[in-house]
């Protein structure tokens, strides 16, 4: 049976699903379901989700969801069991492979893993369909979008106003996947059913409204090579801002807002704002992926999230110096830097984070001219901390929680000024270029041709030396794998001035060195790692980087955030 005729059967009985079994004392989030991208082993690692057809009928008045996927599964060896990331706090009612419903005991749904039982041993490069009936309350986030799981809150009128952000604990908060970044599904189809006078905004493009008899609404959405944890419910008793926006690929992107009532000058101001953004994304980095859906936006309790093609937003549309909303920026900038490129794994999480926090500077720059930029990279530079090494070890799960370590605002912030420092390095017409291939995995991409990519850090390191012809291993060694900074060491004796970097790997850092001096500028290579210059007789004060290009220590900084706190 096919996951069609399954959908076609389970539609009728949707709104069984608002009878949800639950236990009234929902548990503690399970410690695996609060880690996202666990490595991949045996039937996680062999399985992939092809298509989906998730429907998901939503209860605010008891916090609950009740859920039904049809899951197209197919696997690269043989299997005699299949294996789904889903928090144990939801009971299962019902499983089916393929025409049959198993018997109770075929499964079993503990410490954050539903393990299936299969009938039959599924062949190496044989497909199956899957069906999973589930229920419970999902996991409310403490504090969204850095804390994960649901929102269940009120607009100022007391409606339901809902959302999900899951991007550090991953998609099993609510629904049964797996839950690793390289494992996205060709398709899903995504029917959100809720109370009357609400409206789910979904991923994707909307199919169908359908009013049920109980006075529901069914929401179905249809999405194409979704991120995981781009996958969201956001609901509210929205209004639609809409416009079509012509872009200089010829091809035509639906801009969409849905937004609270009485916020309806707002939206339209920041439906202004994303098209001037999508000027500039496809202008520096290419095409809008998504164009033959949507660019969406929601308006949600939480701060902002980049949920694919539906991105939240909850800025309370409050005007800025820089005379755009940064919050609407960063989440769409995703579209390309989440969701058209999506890290291999969460230890490559700057990928995501620090290409589209070095997107906003650039933004200014070409929004505003070079002095926004310089000004939004000295903003940044405070918040590079440098306790831990940006990409840890695979195997090791980072903790961007993590206080102390900061890892959560280096993945911004030293992600960017590791592409402020690369562009200093080597040069606009090779950084844009090769932030385009990693990104597309194509040098000259267009709308209707594109599909999303799975990216490493190294992969960025192999896109640069083929484009160049120079090896970065000593970049990349020091700045991703090492925590600390780099130090340049000068010393001067008369005319004769030494530079000499000092950094924590074994190899030599190679980062030529601009200096200023009587009114011109010299830049200096570091092939060895040091060197060794003669200055023009009568030399006065000499300034190194006097651009500020480089990261590296910085004992000002260090001491500013290390300052005793009020």
């Amino acid at each position: 049976m096919t996951v069609k005729t399954l959908t076609q059967m389970c539609v009728a009985g949707a709104m069984a699903l608002a009878a949800p079994l639950f236990a009234q004392d929902p548990a503690p989030l399970n410690e695996r379901t609060a880690q996202t991208d666990i490595p991949l082993d045996g039937a996680r690692a062999a399985a992939s989700i092809d298509q989906l057809d998730l429907s998901i009928a939503v209860n605010p008045d008891t916090k609950s969801i009740s859920g039904r996927g049809l899951y197209q599964i197919s696997t690269t060896s043989a299997l005699e069991a299949l294996v789904f990331d889903l928090d144990p706090r939801f009971a299962i009612s019902r499983i089916a492979v393929g025409d049959s419903a198993l018997p109770d005991g075929a499964w079993q749904s503990s410490d954050g893993l539903l393990t299936i039982a299969l009938p039959e041993t599924l062949r190496a490069g044989e497909a199956t369909d899957v069906a999973i009936e589930y229920s419970g309350q999902p996991h409310e986030a403490v504090r969204a979008p850095w804390d994960g799981g649901i929102v269940w809150s009120q607009t100022p009128e007391g409606q339901p106003w809902i959302a999900t952000a899951i991007q550090g604990e991953g998609c099993d908060m609510f629904w049964p996947c797996i839950d690793h970044s390289s494992k996205r599904m060709d398709q899903l189809d995504l029917r959100i059913t809720v109370p009357a006078g609400l409206t789910a905004a979904g991923n994707g493009r909307l199919v169908e409204t359908t009013q049920n008899s109980d006075g529901t609404t069914t929401f179905h959405w249809q999405a194409r090579d979704p991120n995981n944890y781009g996958v969201t419910l956001q609901i509210a008793p929205y209004e639609l801002a809409s416009r079509d926006y012509a872009s200089r690929y010829g091809n035509t992107i639906p801009l969409r807002f849905w937004h609270l009532p009485g916020n309806e000058e707002g939206a339209d101001r920041l439906l202004d704002e994303l098209a001037d953004q999508i000027v500039f994304m496809e202008e520096t980095f290419g095409p809008y992926p998504f164009a033959d859906e949507k660019a969406g936006v929601a308006e949600t309790p939480h701060l902002g999230m980049e949920h694919q093609t539906i991105n939240a937003y909850g800025n309370s549309y409050r005007p800025e110096a820089y005379g755009h909303d940064w919050l609407l920026q960063h989440e769409f900038a995703h579209e390309w830097f989440a969701n058209q490129l999506t890290h291999a794994s969460i230890n490559h999480m700057w990928l995501h984070e620090g290409i589209t926090t070095w997107t906003q500077p650039l933004y200014l720059e070409w929004a505003r001219g070079r002095m926004f930029y310089e000004a939004e990279m000295w903003r940044q530079r405070q918040r590079v901390w440098s306790r831990v090494p940006l990409v840890p070890p695979d195997g090791e799960l980072p903790d961007y929680g993590d206080r102390e370590a900061r890892w959560g605002d280096d993945i911004y912030h030293k992600g960017s000024w590791i592409m402020h420092t690369l562009r200093y390095l080597v040069g606009d017409k090779v950084l844009f270029p090769a932030v385009t291939e990693l990104t597309y995995g194509a040098s000259d991409p267009q709308p209707g041709d594109m599909s999303p990519v799975s990216r490493t850090t190294d992969d960025f390191r192999l896109i640069l030396e083929n484009r160049t012809g120079r090896e970065f291993d000593w970049f990349f060694d020091t700045y991703f794998y090492h925590a600390d900074l780099p130090r340049l060491n000068m010393s001067r004796s008369g005319d004769e001035l030494t530079l000499e970097w000092e950094t924590p790997s074994q190899l030599p850092f190679a980062m030529p060195v601009e200096l200023s001096f009587d009114g011109t500028y010299r830049r200096v290579p570091m092939r060895t790692g040091r060197n060794t210059i003669t200055l023009p007789p009568g030399t006065g004060r000499v300034q190194v980087d006097p651009h500020n290009r480089i990261l590296r220590y910085d004992a000002d900084v260090e001491a500013w955030q290390n300052r005793p706190q009020d």
